[in-house]
């Protein structure tokens, strides 16, 4: 990883300057850009999704808007500019799994393209770590950055608008998303284009210098925006050369671009325990403030494509069909004269009558209950939660591996009940536990299970223990669903306490 690299790219070639002065067209590109990758941030918490979205759980894992999960869908927009084999996935351990699971579909071509942040440490150290191990496979490399959990409709102008992007970015500028903004909106950047310059024209798109960025504005601001018509709603989906973004972090983030190069080095070194403890004790920062807004090599592409960060509930209305009463509903809602609300069910039954509105949201261990235009202060409700260390912040009681899922059915002191589903071919990490003892009871499937030295199956109505300090493994040889019942005892139930020897799902082994 080195921030220094490529030097000369705030150099343009003679035709590119000329085409930059004119306004001129750039002729257009024959298919993907050879050196076009992608980059998914997956890292975000989505808080004020809550109690549908869980830390561990991530708005961009949920099925907001049709069959298909939200990073479902932004692999699927990607494809449409990149082969699989360079898209890189930025995410946490934390949700490297479920994440992983999600894109089960393509994990032979992302084997290897999982950049892991130990810990998020906000959107410019995870661009600058993921741009470094770009550099190291192709050093004219350019990234397109962009995140998990948004909505986007219209692939054929998303990628027309990447197309102009990769051309500008070869020209050594820093590109942006503009969306037209819909409403005054104070949740979003602002972003005010140079119109009197454009850069590039290319399929009914333009690229301009950006004027100027502004962060999230006050109501009377907005909607002064809104009415001038010449501001843009900042996306947050970039594209740059890999060479380019990390030059701009050295000269306006040199603190972050110093440790980045101590970070580089410990990769190198395959120090792991140094790579994280350096990378823990960088200071948070976007790469909007710590770049975007100071950089003169900003551009802006204003974009037709329809685009919804979905922030919070009430802006599930953007994207998703309402009925005839103006309400969205989702699952088993028996409703009698409500109006213009939202109204999820996940697995219970619910019945509203004579809403107006209003946001319900179900789920098996939490419910919402709110008016919309208060849907903001979710976020508020979570933080709540965490300073009370309830674990209803965190994850579901349903919990998603690479090899099946788990459920919390029944905890106390000293004990855990869980069923545990195993995908057929799956199976869990040779592991042990330091606190804790299990016992397994087959419910459904039959179970292939290692404990200590000893190999051997189990089938409907059968059991067996695994003491604490055992290594263990279960996994499932059959064509259906492996379900069996477990049973934790012990003094400490925490999933953290886990020391694996083997994993079929490249996850990190601890001795």
């Amino acid at each position: 990883m080195g921030l220094e690299a490529g030097g000369d790219s705030d150099r343009m070639s003679g035709n590119g300057q000329r085409m930059a002065r004119t306004g001129q067209r750039a002729p257009r590109a024959s298919g993907p850009s050879p050196h076009l990758y992608a980059v998914i941030l997956a890292g975000g918490s989505g808080t004020r999704f809550w109690p549908l979205s869980r830390h561990l759980y991530p708005k961009q894992l949920l099925r907001i808007i049709g069959e298909e999960t939200l990073i479902q869908q932004t692999m699927r927009r990607v494809l449409g500019c990149v082969p699989a084999e360079r898209v890189l996935v930025s995410t946490t351990p934390a949700q490297a799994d479920s994440i992983r699971y999600q894109l089960g579909e393509w994990k032979d071509a992302l084997r290897e393209n999982f950049v892991i942040e130990p810990e998020g440490r906000n959107t410019a150290p995870a661009i600058a770590l993921a741009a470094g191990e770009l550099i190291t496979r192709d050093p004219e490399a350019v990234m397109l950055v962009l995140p998990a959990d948004h909505v986007i409709q219209g692939s054929q102008r998303f990628q027309a608008a990447v197309a102009l992007g990769v051309q500008l970015a070869g020209q050594g500028r820093l590109i942006t998303f503009g969306i037209p903004p819909s409403r005054p909106e104070t949740g979003y950047g602002y972003i005010q284009p140079n119109r009197g310059k454009a850069l590039m024209r290319q399929r009914g798109l333009a690229g301009y210098p950006v004027a100027r960025f502004v962060e999230k504005p006050d109501a009377k601001t907005a909607a002064r925006y809104l009415k001038d018509g010449h501001y843009y709603w900042n996306s947050g989906i970039f594209l740059w050369r890999a060479a380019t973004i990390l030059e701009e972090l050295a000269r306006h983030q040199p603190g972050l671009a110093r440790a980045m190069r101590s970070i580089g080095a410990a990769l190198q070194a395959g120090a792991s325990d140094e790579f994280s403890r350096l990378y823990r004790r960088l200071k948070p920062v976007s790469i909007d403030q710590g770049v975007m807004e100071r950089s003169h090599r900003a551009a802006v592409i204003p974009v037709d494509f329809t685009w919804s960060d979905v922030g919070n509930w009430r802006s599930l209305e953007e994207v998703a069909a309402r009925d005839k009463a103006g309400n969205v509903v989702s699952g088993k809602v028996v409703d009698l004269d409500s109006h213009d609300s939202i109204l999820y069910a996940d697995r219970r039954l619910v019945a509203t009558i004579g809403l107006s509105d209003m946001v319900v949201v179900d789920t098996p261990d939490a419910t919402l209950v709110c008016p919309k235009n208060r849907s903001q202060e979710v976020k508020a409700v979570v933080d709540m939660l965490r300073q009370r260390g309830a674990p209803e912040h965190l994850e579901h009681r349903t919990v998603f591996r690479p090899w099946g899922s788990y459920t919390v059915l029944e905890e106390g002191s000293g004990y855990k009940v869980k069923r545990v589903s195993v995908n057929p071919g799956g199976r869990l990490s040779l592991q042990l536990h330091h606190q804790r003892s299990e016992h397994w009871v087959v419910i459904a499937g039959t179970a292939r299970v290692t404990c200590g030295r000893r190999v051997f199956e189990l089938t409907v109505g059968q059991s067996t223990g695994i003491p604490k300090e055992t290594p263990h493994r279960l996994e499932n040889p059959g064509s259906g669903h492996l379900h069996l019942i477990e049973v934790q005892n012990g003094p400490y139930l925490g999933e953290d306490d886990i020391v694996r020897f083997h994993d079929d799902y490249g996850r990190s082994l601890k001795r």
